[in-house]
């Protein structure tokens, strides 16, 4: 379940990354008031803390989605 959840925090992050980086776009700034803004921090640190989940991924070899 907390691979499935950092790995959705990790799409969103990316989708976020790649309309910076094509149209110049924050999405989660915009939503949420700014990138200083208190909730644009916290969704930022959630997707860098999923990240940092997600190595741990490389390590479990064929395990990456378990059927319920």
């Amino acid at each position: 379940m907390l691979d499935r959840l950092a790995l959705a925090l990790l799409i969103i992050g990316g989708f976020n990354w790649g309309l910076v980086g094509i149209f110049q776009v924050d999405v989660i700034a915009w939503l949420f008031g700014g990138s200083a803004a208190i909730i644009s921090r916290v969704i930022y640190i959630l997707v860098a803390l999923s990240a940092i989940w997600c190595i741990s991924l490389f390590f479990k070899g064929h395990r990456l989605v378990e059927n319920d």
